[in-house]
């Protein structure tokens, strides 16, 4: 049972109680993600599992460092902390794990980083994972150059957000000759990705597993830009069984303009143990570099393509040969992308994740052909062109849907949000995350539906709906033994048909009793700052943001506090 299961087993009765108190101190993997806890609960609950040997811990509400300090001990092995709004990069200094992935907001001088990072990496030897996000410094990239004199020679997996790509470059040149030296999996985010740059990587570290490279160029200039020649480099990397090379548009609308066709050919004639791909920006890429991949990586399980103008439908068509083993189909914000694409899907025999974000000429005879993969469990269609008759035809599938995201499907009405949950169909009771946000004509009748039908719901996103209004968030909070109350993260961002005393006060026990996140930035709540503070006090584990972040504050954390 996984952690969630557990508690909720223990309030059952006193027997269940001590059996699950007799069982959490053997449970060697706790992970808190989704749990806003404050000091002093997470204090108590982790010492509660003595026995784990991999604590994961969202950060949020963690005031100081002693918060991390207090809850160390010598069994943690693998340790995780996500979105550490609060802490100071003096928490490194008492690390002494063997694996460390850990979410900076970068608020202190990128020295004292690089000063309390070398003295971590030389308490820890066996360090085998070193994942570390600086969030919210867009233009501070960290010199890692120093840290090559402490780096330890097990290391074996590197992620670092965000560093320049010269200075990395450098790094890893003085790097490569530590004795014993093997990383197998290299993740980074810089401002530009070069031919140098690849051409660096493939020769210093020749038994790389995964490779995952994102660049945020701030100009449009192609000077020094990647080109075929790089790509020409990854030929050489024959134990590569993961690969992704994205350009972000996060900075400017920028894209790979200097390689093509060819360079997709030297990627499939040297990197055929390919079993995932993820390619993002490649503005010259067409039909024939994608199904050189295809045709080569007969182990694909998971292909992803973004923001490719040239990517036809027929590309689909070419994936026969991996149909059978592909478990997760990414298409996202590629112009040309149609229902017709989606045609033979059917024979994709394992696939369970099919995302077409952003390909908006995908319309009402898509769902038909989705709906014939009876293994799907998550969709993302966000701003197809499908109608009330689309999600009909989807939810004739009966598809065992955990997610279903239908963001900026505009003209979707609560008819078709009616149509998707028809009684007792497999959505009813799988669907967990349900995304209908930005969507005008979603009204007070569709989200009562959703709340009637949809009884395994946990996230709901109404983002940017308008047109829903008190009545239907006071019917959210009112039922304390209805399918709303499973609730636990809920989006109202932006919903302008809310008054200030949407949320009722003072809070019923029962109200929101699961809730763990709740989003109501940019309406009228936020700025009656009494209300806003009553919630906070009302719920004092709930995190309440008051700007406009998605679920959970994971694109936005860094920028501000939650209450």
């Amino acid at each position: 049972m996984d952690l969630s299961s557990l508690c909720t087993a223990a309030c059952v009765s006193p027997t269940f109680n001590f059996a699950v108190a007799y069982r959490l101190p053997f449970v060697s993997s706790f992970d808190l993600s989704g749990f806003y806890l404050d000091e002093e609960n997470l204090k108590h609950v982790v010492r509660r599992v003595p026995g784990a040997k991999s604590l994961t811990i969202e950060c949020l509400r963690m005031r100081n460092d002693s918060s991390i300090n207090n809850i160390l001990g010598e069994h943690i092995e693998d340790l995780s902390l996500l979105k550490c709004t609060h802490l100071s990069y003096d928490i490194l200094h008492a690390i002494g794990e063997r694996s460390l992935l850990i979410e900076f907001a970068g608020c202190d001088a990128p020295e004292r980083f690089e000063r309390k990072l070398a003295e971590m990496l030389q308490k820890v030897p066996l360090l085998e994972s070193l994942s570390i996000t600086i969030r919210g410094t867009s233009r501070d990239a960290f010199d890692v150059r120093p840290l090559g004199q402490f780096l330890p020679p097990s290391l074996r997996k590197l992620k670092f957000q965000q560093t320049d790509a010269r200075l990395f470059v450098l790094w890893l040149d003085a790097v490569r000759k530590i004795p014993l030296f093997n990383l197998r999996n290299l993740s980074l985010v810089l401002d530009l990705i070069s031919d140098d740059l690849l051409i660096t990587v493939v020769h210093s570290l020749p038994h790389l597993v995964e490779l995952d490279l994102e660049d945020r160029p701030f100009t449009l200039s192609s000077v020094g830009d990647l080109t075929n020649i790089g790509l020409q480099a990854l030929k050489f990397c024959e134990c590569l069984i993961a690969l992704s090379i994205v350009r972000s548009k996060m900075n400017c609308p920028a894209s790979f303009r200097r390689e093509d066709n060819k360079g997709m050919f030297h990627v499939s004639e040297g990197c055929k143990r390919l079993e995932s791909v993820k390619l993002g920006g490649f503005a010259k890429v067409t039909e024939a570099g994608y199904s050189s991949i295809l045709y080569s990586c007969r182990n694909l399980k998971k292909f992803e393509v973004l923001t490719s103008p040239l990517l036809p439908d027929s590309v689909i068509d070419n994936m026969t040969g991996v149909a059978r083993s592909v478990v997760e189909l990414r298409l996202s914000s590629c112009s040309l992308l149609t229902s017709e694409a989606l045609e033979h899907l059917s024979s994709f025999r394992k696939l369970e994740v099919l995302d077409t974000s952003g390909c908006e000429r995908i319309g009402d005879q898509a769902p038909f052909y989705i709906s014939e993969v009876t293994t799907l469990t998550r969709l993302n269609i966000a701003k197809a062109l499908i109608t009330d008759v689309g999600l009909a035809l989807l939810g004739a599938g009966d598809l065992p849907m955990v997610q279903l995201c239908i963001r900026k499907c505009e003209k979707v009405t609560d008819k078709g949000i009616k149509s998707l949950f028809h009684v007792d169909r497999k959505i009813c009771k799988t669907l967990s995350v349900l995304d209908v946000g930005y969507i005008p004509k979603i009204i007070d009748a569709a989200i009562f539906t959703i709340a009637t039908a949809a009884k395994a719901l946990t996230d709901l996103s109404l983002r940017f709906c308008n047109g829903v209004t008190d009545a239907a968030v006071q019917m959210l909070m009112d039922r304390p033994n209805h399918n709303s109350s499973q609730l636990q993260m809920v989006d109202l961002c932006s919903c302008r048909g809310l008054s200030a005393e949407a949320i009722m006060l003072p809070l019923p026990l029962y109200a929101f009793h699961r809730l763990r996140w709740l989003g109501i930035g940019l309406t009228v709540i936020v700025a009656k700052r009494g209300i806003f503070s009553a919630i906070c006090e009302a719920r004092p584990r709930l995190v309440v943001c008051g700007v406009c972040c998605d679920f959970g504050c994971c694109d936005g954390w860094q920028w501000h506090k939650v209450r």
